[in-house]
């Protein structure tokens, strides 16, 4: 079966080490979203394709869920020491966003490879083959797209947000910077439209499928498929595993429960798979127009993750 995978953040790289281990090699096709990506210390970070590859491969944190096993932070260490002559105002020698020695020679190279003019979905299959990746990741576009995020009237890039603010406040806005004009990677179109099945993964609506659906010629792929994509909520009990994602739905209007996954996706998803936790929820799912699966859908290990990848394939 020919599988293609909307993803971004640990609830993704979860499910996708279970698809890993039931689809094999190029059949599997994980599309990715840049929203996250930034620049910092001249280096270019793309936190979600490096999350995917880091868990996939067994080299994940298992503490953080982001970063690298066995980390060291030498590098970040010796940058506090500037703090006390930083000019106000300056970006340099920042310690906010933690990257560790072994993270950042993941960072040097795709910012060397990106200075000679290679597309990021390049460097990303570069850097798949590097970790040994067992399928194809490929980022949803390599235009710039960034996600833009306005807290309390002040809007900010979604790091700032997320790291640098602990994503604390009230979000009023989330847009997606450069969208509307990206072009989906090379593969990506032709990967939804040949897949048999697509798994919208646990990912945040908002901040990490969001960006990917805002790129008009994925978005219109997605609808013409929309009988043959499963979703998996993100969302529990009325509370993210990870992340902002019930709280993000509050603060934008939406019901920050299974419903709301199910009225965000009813476009592009015919089918929502739920937790046990979230029975009681099937009929107010069924009337977004969705058709509702309740299944055992926290990943604590390979075997659960295996487990959701099952049901998502089949269901």
């Amino acid at each position: 079966m020919k599988v293609a995978a909307l993803c971004g953040g640990t609830g993704a790289a979860r499910l996708l080490r279970g698809l890993q281990e039931i689809v094999p090699g190029d059949d599997l096709v994980a599309i990715t979203n840049v929203g996250d990506d930034c620049e910092l210390h001249g280096l270019a970070i793309s936190p979600d394709l490096d999350t995917i590859t880091y868990t996939v491969t067994g080299q994940v944190n298992p503490t953080t869920g982001w970063g690298r096993a066995g980390e060291s932070w030498a590098t970040l260490g010796s940058l506090r020491r500037f703090s006390a002559v930083v000019p106000e105002g300056s970006s340099a020698g920042g310690t906010w966003f933690a990257l560790g020695d072994q993270d950042l020679a993941t960072h040097l190279y795709r910012t060397g490879r990106a200075a000679e003019g290679a597309p990021l979905s390049t460097i990303s299959a570069e850097v798949a083959q590097a970790f040994g990746v067992r399928f194809r990741l490929v980022p949803a576009t390599d235009d710039r797209l960034r996600t833009r995020v306005v807290v309390e009237g002040d809007e900010l890039d979604f790091q700032t947000w997320f790291v640098g603010r602990g994503h604390e406040g009230r979000v009023d806005a989330v847009h997606y910077e450069g969208a509307v004009d990206a072009s989906p990677a090379p593969g990506v179109l032709e990967s939804l439209a040949e897949a048999e099945r697509l798994v919208v993964c646990p990912s945040n609506p908002i901040v990490s499928i969001g960006p990917i659906l805002a790129i008009p010629a994925v978005a219109d792929a997605l609808r013409r498929r929309r009988a043959d994509a499963v979703a998996v909520s993100p969302i529990i009990a009325g509370a993210a595993l990870n992340g902002p994602a019930a709280d993000l739905l509050r603060d934008l209007g939406h019901d920050p429960s299974v419903v709301g996954v199910a009225h965000a996706y009813r476009h592009v998803a015919a089918t929502l798979v739920i937790d046990e936790a979230d029975r009681h929820l099937i009929a107010a799912v069924e009337a977004e127009g969705v058709r509702c699966v309740v299944a055992p859908i926290v990943m604590h290990d390979l075997a659960a993750s295996i487990a959701v990848a099952r049901v998502a394939l089949t269901c």
